[in-house]
């Protein structure tokens, strides 16, 4: 039942681990073929890519299963397909977007890919990250997604289907999170939707060490047999957890008749059924069995790493300064502390080689035309505690100790600043990073990266006192040796103040450097270990002030400015849109990330990359990162109604596209039936050039809020200069479904639906409207019932788990309504009935018709308990059509409402 299932040596089973990282390429077992971060991937918009990329992770995971079979496993845990409906988000860089239709589409083909083409036998098994409603670090391994079912099944459940449904998808994982009220291994999601609807016949895999959280951390429940028996009896197939502590728990299970040997066998069937198609128990008849190590890295891989890495970048401006002229730029000046690096993340394989972003540019127009300055400073530090210098003391490890008189003999180093208090130090000495070890600070590191990004530091304070802390917001001090070491208490001290002088003015460089160039080209962005990463959320989505000021800085000497964001997450960069004549995007793209940024530099390749993400102008325009209504939040481009800095599919050319001739099969069409919409796309610039033709829908006229508009299709197509193509996209019209929680089922209203097409989802370019012969949702009938999560609207609710998993609304606040429209109350509506929970309060609930503020007709007192009630009170006599409205007063849960 664990991740590492043991040899049984009697039935001739190996020994066998389920997950391996593959995030974009093959992680954690050696040199690999790196791919961009999923989140530049998924700017891409190129389903046929991502195939391909699948294919060659399946290939190398193959190599790496024949090496090792029993340590290198082909169930490969990836995609990431979890929403990314806020930019905070520390792994937006894992996923593919804000919208299911791009991500679901993109995933889809990477399953395929993966998963191999053969009938019986899988290449790899693709598993899907993290069932359900996984967007926030903060508390995410005990906190709750309130998710009501109009964004359950219109956005979260969405991404997930095309993987699953036609991917065939035979894995999945669960989340860390609950999701209303229960954790996410436990919800009948897993069941009724994944395996019953979707008809998954694969295997469920829980996160790692999140049976155990279900009592740890989430206090579902307070022992561990419950937890295992319930997390199996849920659909989870394999444990990834504590192995001794998980197997002790399923044989008390089954010794308190709490799970059945029956469960394990359905869950072994599921993993076992997997194994058995991945050929292992069939290697002769295994078409995949015997792929030759020279696949691992090669070279047609690496060249589509290279291929991948071009496609996504988005060129985000151009006031005609890009491409820059190889022939005529004689001097450029490279910036920025992204400059020379090519950064890899948590999820990274290991690449064998990399191409920075300054190695890039040099090879396009000479060594000796291009300068380098990172725009740090390099600083010497002074212990107030000891009044001497930092040095480097002689042993191995490099210790830093404040040991050193002289000014001149003390150690430089170069100092980052990658703002929200988080710093690196870089010795010049050793041109490793300083880390914080068991004993002391040791300038050690090759890279800043780990689970616990050791490297990093915070100089707290002005001028020149300082405190510094280390990655943990621990104190740095001395000891009486003067080797510097983290205390083992927070303390303030005076021992851990420091003077911070500044030998090299990094900044005044790079702004002499870039003055006397004819071009600067500054680099910024993140390191994928610092401020945003997994169990780290981004505390704002402004570049770091230091990066700011550099850019200002740079421009105010030489207008021919260009900005390269290399980031894994979107910012908000105002001031560049308006000031900067040439902004870039890319992700940090892998080992070719600076020949594909210089190749769009000067203009080899031919930007095509569009946003898949929303670039907002502040965090003024988001919700709390824990709010999941992407409906009444106004999230993603479905429903922001703000400005926003880029909008979703943005992105530029070096050439132009002309659209004309948009037609429409039908106009007028029946449930069941589908469309086709075709429009030509001439590329009317002067050189060749891609284009994301983008299909959206909005409908006009709906019971409910709709979004302003949805991606329905896309299509990126390549066209020489002068070229035209004729683009088709085919829409079942059960794709404009919505679901109408009136009667728990996905409905297509009849309604004209204006079907767009454009290069952006705010650059629509043609519109036509098609009539739907759908459904008028009716009346609701609230005589027999109604669950209190099927509202219209609310304020102040959050979704909770109720009795035997009813589904319940509780306040968020002392007070909080929800409302039910267009309720039919026949004739003559006299009695109101509700189930309700409240164990800390009495409680009250009120009915009012027509808003919030609106006639009373009637209220319920609550007492408290411990137990649910259901109560009846009589109402004022009321009849026809009402909005009702159910005010709630005090710790209340609301399960289900019945006015009769």
């Amino acid at each position: 039942m664990m991740q590492h299932q043991p040899e049984v040596s009697r039935l001739g089973v190996g020994a066998y681990k389920q997950g391996t990282e593959a995030a974009h390429g093959i992680a954690w077992l050696g040199e690999a073929t790196v791919f961009p971060q999923n989140i530049g991937l998924s700017n891409t918009w190129n389903p046929v890519l991502m195939k391909k990329i699948g294919t060659v992770i399946g290939d190398e995971a193959r190599v790496f299963f024949q090496k090792e079979p029993t340590v290198n496993g082909l169930t490969l845990w990836a995609p990431t397909v979890d929403m990314e409906r806020d930019p905070r988000w520390g792994r937006t860089e894992e996923s593919y977007g804000e919208d299911p239709e791009l991500t679901g589409q993109l995933t889809k083909e990477l399953v395929k890919g993966m998963q191999g083409d053969d009938p019986v036998f899988f290449k790899s098994v693709a598993t899907l990250k993290h069932f359900l409603g996984n967007n926030n670090e903060i508390d995410r391994g005990s906190c709750s997604a309130s998710i009501d079912p109009r964004n359950m099944y219109e956005y979260y459940l969405k991404a997930f289907k095309p993987a699953i449904v036609e991917g065939k998808a035979k894995s999945m994982m669960t989340a860390y999170n609950s999701i209303n009220g229960t954790p996410a291994l436990l919800h009948p999601y897993v069941k009724e939707i994944v395996k019953d609807e979707w008809g998954m016949d694969g295997f469920i895999v829980s996160d790692a060490g999140d049976v155990l959280g279900i009592v740890n951390d989430h206090k579902y429940y307070d022992h561990y047999a419950k937890a295992l028996a319930s997390t199996i009896k849920s659909g989870v197939d394999s444990i990834t957890d504590d192995a001794e502590i998980s197997i002790k728990a399923i044989r008390n299970a089954i010794e308190q008749d709490l799970l059945e040997e029956s469960d394990l066998d359905i869950a072994l069937n599921n993993a076992f059924g997997v194994r058995f198609r991945l050929g292992e128990f069939d290697p002769d008849k295994n078409p995949y069995a015997h792929i030759s190590e020279s696949t691992l890295l090669a070279p047609e891989h690496l060249q589509l790493s290279y291929r991948a890495a071009q496609e996504q970048i988005v060129l985000l401006k151009n006031d005609g300064i890009l491409p820059l002229n190889k022939e005529k730029t004689n001097s450029v000046a490279v910036i920025g502390p992204l400059a020379n690096e090519v950064h890899i993340d948590w999820y990274s394989g290991t690449p064998t080689y990399r191409v920075t972003p300054l190695e890039g540019i040099q090879n396009k127009i000479g060594r000796d035309n291009v300068v380098l300055k990172n725009g740090s400073k390099c600083v010497r530090i002074r212990s107030k505690h000891t009044g001497q210098y930092i040095t480097l003391d002689g042993s191995e490890e490099k210790a830093l100790v404040a040991n050193q008189e002289n000014a001149e003999e003390a150690e430089l180093f170069e100092l980052i600043d990658w703002g929200f208090g988080s710093q690196t130090l870089k010795s010049l000495t050793t041109g490793k990073f300083v880390t914080a070890g068991d004993e002391s600070l040791t300038a050690t590191a090759e890279e800043t990266r780990g689970w616990f990004v050791k490297e990093i530091v915070s100089f707290e304070g002005e001028g020149n006192n300082h405190r510094l802390t280390s990655w943990n917001g621990k104190a740095i001090s001395a000891r009486k040796d003067r080797r510097l070491f983290v205390q083992d208490s927070g303390d303030t001290l005076g021992s851990d103040y420091y003077h911070v002088e500044m030998v090299i003015d990094g900044l005044a460089e790079a702004i002499k450097a870039s003055a006397e160039a004819d071009t600067a080209v500054v680099f910024v962005g993140n390191n994928p270990f610092i401020n945003g990463k997994e169990e780290i959320d981004r505390d704002d989505i402004i570049l770091p002030p230091a990066q700011e000021e550099l850019i200002r800085s740079v421009k105010e000497v030489n207008p021919n400015t260009v900005v390269v964001i290399v980031g894994s997450y979107p910012y908000a960069v105002n001031w560049c849109e308006e000031n900067i004549p040439g902004v870039m995007y890319t992700s940090h793209a892998g080992p070719e990330l600076g020949s594909a940024v210089a190749d769009v530099l000067f203009g080899d390749y031919n930007p095509a990359g569009r946003l898949s993400m929303t670039w907002y102008r502040s965090i003024e325009q988001l919700p709390d990162i824990k709010d999941y209504d992407v409906i009444k939040g106004k999230r993603t481009y479905q429903y922001f109604d703000g400005e926003v800095l880029y909008p979703f599919g943005h992105g530029l050319s070096y050439t132009d596209f002309k659209y004309s001739r948009v037609v429409l099969s039908k106009r007028n069409v029946k449930l069941g039936s589908e469309v086709t919409i075709t429009v030509d796309v001439e590329n009317s610039g002067a050189v060749a050039g891609e284009e994301v033709v983008q299909l959206y829908v909005k409908a006009n006229k709906s019971r409910v809020k709709r979004p302003i508009k949805t991606l329905k299709g896309f299509n990126r197509i390549f066209l020489k200069a002068g070229e035209s193509k004729r683009v088709e996209f085919t829409l079942p019209i059960s794709e404009l479904e919505i679901w109408d929680v009136t009667r728990e089922r996905y409905c297509v209203e009849k309604d004209t639906y204006t079907l767009m097409i454009g290069s952006s989802s705010a650059n629509i370019i043609a519109e036509v409207d098609l009539n739907v012969e759908g459904e008028t949702i009716p009346l609701r009938k609230m005589s027999n019932g109604i669950k209190a999560i099927n509202y219209d609207d609310y304020t102040n609710v959050i979704l909770d788990e109720g009795e035997g998993k009813e589904y319940c609304v509780r306040p968020s606040e002392k007070e909080s309504w929800i409302a039910f429209h267009d309720v039919d109350l026949g004739e003559r509506t006299t009695r109101f009935k509700t189930k309700v929970y409240s164990n800390t309060s009495n409680g009250e609930i009120e009915i009012r018709l027509g808003n919030q503020d609106g006639k009373i007709i009637g209220n319920v007192s609550i007492e408290k308990s411990n137990s649910w009630q259901e109560l009846e009170v009589d109402l004022s006599q009321v009849n026809g059509s009402q909005h009702v409205y159910v005010i709630i007063k005090g710790a209340v849960k609301v399960s289900w409402l019945r006015l009769f």
